[in-house]
This record gives structure tokens, sequence and C-alpha cells, in this order.
């Protein structure tokens, strides 16, 4: 069975997070603050954290970067991060401050479900959603 920490101060957002992944097999917590998830990351036990992109003064991309800090000299066990972006410029924050994963909002449940699953097991989850589309320029005799 594995952990997972919500963080999100949008209670309705935590709300439809843990609907959609709630089951025998995931146990949710959830945080409406930054701070409170390194906290909650330090007393052990969680196995993922799921952090929206904005959460008051200290958003998804200082909390990854955070919990980085904190498992680079040993202060917190490795956990892995799938972060909730707003828009596609976001793809750029959440890789660089070292998210496992990331899904676009709005939320589609078998993405989040896809991601949660990949992160658990310890792979990476970019989601496919944001990829633009292939454009090729000329018939088939360029």
């Amino acid at each position: 069975m594995a952990t997972v920490l919500l963080a999100s101060d949008l209670p309705s957002l935590r709300h439809d997070l843990r609907t959609t992944l709630e089951g025998p097999d995931l146990v949710i917590e959830e945080v409406s603050t930054g701070r409170e998830v390194l906290s909650r990351v330090k007393q052990g036990g969680i196995d993922l954290v799921i952090v929206d992109m904005q959460i008051g003064s200290m958003g998804g991309m200082a909390i990854c970067l955070d919990l980085r800090h904190e498992e680079s000299y040993g202060a917190a066990e490795p956990v892995s991060v799938l972060m909730l972006l707003d828009r596609r410029a976001d793809v750029f924050l959440a890789r660089r401050s070292g998210a496992e994963g990331y899904v676009v909002k709005p939320l589609d449940p078998q993405r989040l479900r896809a991601a949660v699953r990949a992160l658990l097991r310890g792979e990476g989850y970019e989601d496919e959603s944001l990829r633009p589309a292939t454009v090729r320029v000329g018939g088939a005799d360029n």
C-alpha cells in the first residue's frame, strides 16, 4: 500500500484528487500549504507528493526544490513529485525543479491515475496532451 500526499490550498481540488485516486491500494493524506509538505515528508512514509503549481506563497516549484534540497544532504528521504500544471509554459518549471512527473489541468482522471501509477513504480510521467501536433509541409513527393 502506498501513501500519497496531496498539496493544494484549494479544498475542491484536494477533494477531486482524493475522489479520483482513493482506493484500497492508496492511503491519501492532505495538506493545504507548501510548508506543510516538507514537514510531513520528514515524518516519513510518503511515497508520492502531488503538488499544485500554485499554492499560496510557496508554489509547486518552490516545494519541489525545497524537497530536493533537503534530500541532497540527507535531511529528508527521497520522494517522487507529481506537479499539477496550469499552462504549457509550466512544463519548463516542473522539469527544472526536479519533479518526476507532471499533468496539465484540467485534470483527466485516466491521465492522473496513469501518472500516479508510473511514479509509484519509479518511472517518470510527462503529460502527452502537451505534445504539439506534428506538422508536415508539402506532399509525399517533397
